[in-house]
């Protein structure tokens, strides 16, 4: 009910174009695309990258406004995107059988993959809707300063919005903040791929109370990839605490 005043006193408009109506319209909604796998160098032979968009535009629009001018409300339409291209990695072989019968991933140009589009026939929430599947998430780790000034861990918003919009589905989802990143680790923007990695070293710890549940596939969610260090850190640190990661899943690849 207050939100509905809300609306009628300060209608909600599209963080990325200015319309009325919703905090990201049908429109800009569809920035979300095809998910493609994105190759870094730290990531080779480590873990699968995946992403939904390419750094620029729309999508650079909507993840500015979310992550640092505090359009929180962007959470659902993200988590959506996130959890319409969950359905579709090739996490386990219950994932490709889908894939395979769905006409299987697509490879592009210069090695990349795309998967089948969210939303058309052949790809979606709705296809892949079974009780039996099962996913956890883990968020990418944020500074704790930055997390302050956020209002929070944002991945893990993100992530919980994800698993929220996969219950509804029938995809069973938990989220498991099994990564922390220490307060002396420097803000990543504008840092070269070695310095990225120097800047990680050490800092980034599993936290055994965050241990994800055994027996799913391990997804680690972040925002952008650009050098692919921060994804391989995510996944030696998990790794190195036992847990295989089936894949890194981001909104957008920069670089």
């Amino acid at each position: 009910m207050l939100e509905k005043l809300l609306d009628l006193v300060i209608p909600r408009r599209c963080a990325a174009c200015g319309a009325r109506g919703e905090p990201c319209c049908a429109r800009c909604g569809r920035v979300w695309g095809a998910v493609r796998e994105v190759w870094r160098v730290p990531t080779a032979g480590v873990v699968r990258v995946f992403a939904l968009a390419r750094y620029s535009g729309v999508g650079r629009r909507l993840l500015i406004a979310y992550k640092e001018r505090g359009r929180r409300d962007l959470a659902p339409s993200l988590g959506r995107a996130l959890a319409e291209a969950l359905v579709e990695l090739p996490l386990g072989p219950a994932r490709a059988e889908v894939a395979a019968s769905a006409g299987a991933a697509r490879v592009g140009p210069s090695g990349s993959v795309a998967l089948p589009a969210r939303g058309s026939a052949s790809g979606g929430l709705a296809q892949l809707a079974a009780p039996s599947r099962s996913i956890c998430l883990v968020p990418a780790p944020s500074r704790p300063s930055a997390s302050r000034v956020r209002g929070g861990p944002h991945i893990e918003r993100l992530a919980n919005a994800t698993a929220r919009i996969l219950a509804t589905h029938g995809i069973e989802a938990s989220v498991a903040p099994a990564l922390e990143l220490a307060g002396g680790a420097r803000d990543a923007v504008g840092l070269n791929r070695a310095e990225r990695l120097a800047n990680l070293s050490g800092r980034l710890r599993f936290r055994e109370a965050g241990r994800p549940p055994p027996g799913h596939p391990v997804v680690v969610l972040d925002d952008v990839v650009t050098t692919g260090a921060t994804a391989a850190a995510c996944a030696r640190a998990l790794a190195a605490a036992g847990v295989t990661v089936s894949a890194v899943l981001t909104l957008l690849s920069a670089g």
